[in-house]
């Protein structure tokens, strides 16, 4: 039986939160990634990397994982209707509901992290209490079937650890394995903990512009609420 998977392919993503998870996800038995967006037009990423969508929001199959990418492009679709309720749709018959970086406050736009453990990328992490999730700082975070991974580079451990929900871990070992996925990166300044004071705070200057508009955004719909 096929395993339909929806990655959600949007304007302005971060092209590695979407690319990464899928060269994991397509080698899974059986499985056919779908990458959705509102119409079949090339849609190109924060970086100018374009993409191809192959369905539609109207037209996808019935999905058993949805997946959201995050990058600058997410900021918008956390007030567009049209993509909130695709999420809420197929969230309520999907077996797993996932995200990377920020993809995870779009879902939590969507109401659809309440009351669930989450993960972002950290620049954004506590703005997943926003959503009414519980701010984990994991890699990867497994609640249920919700399935949440921090920022870009994560989105492999991510895709790593769901193919081993969905088939098993002799699979995703496999899958490892084949895609030579043994980090062993320069540096050890890949997350806040481990790099300096000054690079954390360069990156969180450039980052807030971005933060802040995230958290109007869900501080409008919490009055909403």
């Amino acid at each position: 039986m096929t395993l339909h998977i929806g990655m959600l392919t949007f304007p302005n993503l971060t092209q590695l939160d979407l690319t990464g998870p899928f060269e994991i996800l397509v080698r899974i038995p059986d499985a056919k990634v779908h990458l959705l967006w509102k119409t079949l037009e090339p849609v190109a990423s924060d970086a100018g990397f374009v993409l191809q969508p192959t369905a539609t929001l109207e037209n996808a199959p019935p999905l058993d994982v949805v997946f959201v990418p995050g990058g600058a492009g997410q900021i918008p679709l956390m007030e567009d209707e049209a993509v909130l309720s695709f999420l809420q749709r197929t969230a309520a018959r999907a077996r797993y509901v996932t995200a990377v970086c920020t993809g995870s406050l779009l879902l939590g736009a969507a109401g659809l992290l309440e009351g669930y453990r989450a993960t972002t990328h950290w620049a954004y992490h506590e703005l997943l209490a926003k959503c009414g999730a519980t701010p984990v700082r994991e890699r990867v975070v497994v609640d249920r079937n919700r399935v949440t991974g921090g920022g870009v580079t994560s989105g492999i451990d991510f895709a790593l650890r769901l193919a081993a929900e969905l088939g098993g871990d002799e699979l995703s070992r496999s899958i490892q394995l084949m895609v030579e996925y043994d980090p062993e990166p320069p540096y050890h300044s890949g997350t806040p903990v481990n790099a300096e004071a000054r690079l954390v705070e360069r990156a969180r200057a450039q980052l807030e512009p971005f933060r802040a508009k995230r958290e109007a955004i869900l501080d409008a719909r919490l009055r909403r609420a």
